[in-house]
């Protein structure tokens, strides 16, 4: 049996929607995508290192899988998140997309919960869901996520896809793990009471 956490980027008021450049996520009128962007390197060099150096596969809603493949597909492996990246298997959760051009993808649809804890039930790395906001909005509703990886930034956007958007489960979560960057963000590990999830 094997674990799974989510990465996710929030702002202070804890929206996740399109941290890194504009045009990630336009969904709902969103204006202030890219407000990461002033943090990026400081950030990801603590991501690569706490969160990334391990071996892990992804599990991905299919725009941040589309978002990822055009990033990262066709990089070549000099990079060495993009190596790891395009290294792991890729779970796409989609019921659209037919073919799946990014080395090493396998397509979920139907019951995503039952399917997802399929995945958990096997052996295997930890399995690690980056951004994906709709798809972690079904794992918090079926209490299928086993760690909180956050990187909180010192950012306020007003409106957006919240992390823990209106209806979440109340859970109580531990902090395990927390540093701050030099920037301003701050990392935070959390994971469910014991007994609280799956």
């Amino acid at each position: 049996m094997r674990k799974l956490a989510i990465l996710t980027f929030i702002t202070l008021d804890g929206v996740m929607q399109a941290p890194s450049v504009p045009e990630e996520d336009y969904s709902g009128g969103f204006t202030q995508g890219g407000w990461a962007r002033d943090y990026w390197e400081d950030v990801m060099e603590q991501v690569s290192r706490e969160a990334m150096a391990e071996n892990y596969d992804l599990l991905l809603g299919r725009n941040t899988y589309e978002t990822f493949a055009s990033a990262f597909g066709n990089s070549g492996n000099n990079d060495p998140i993009a190596k790891k990246l395009n290294n792991a298997m890729k779970f796409v959760v989609t019921s659209t997309m037919k073919d799946l051009q990014w080395k090493n993808s396998e397509r979920i649809t139907g019951d995503i919960a039952a399917e997802v804890f399929r995945l958990k039930q096997q052996d295997g790395p930890l399995l690690q869901v980056h951004g994906s906001w709709q798809l972690i909005q079904t794992l918090l509703s079926y209490k299928l996520i086993d760690e909180y990886r956050l990187w909180t930034f010192p950012v306020v956007v007003g409106s957006g896809k919240r992390l823990f958007a209106s209806g979440a489960i109340p859970t109580d979560l531990k902090l395990i793990k927390s540093e701050s960057c030099a920037s301003g963000a701050i990392m935070s590990f959390y994971q469910p009471v014991e007994g609280d999830a799956k």
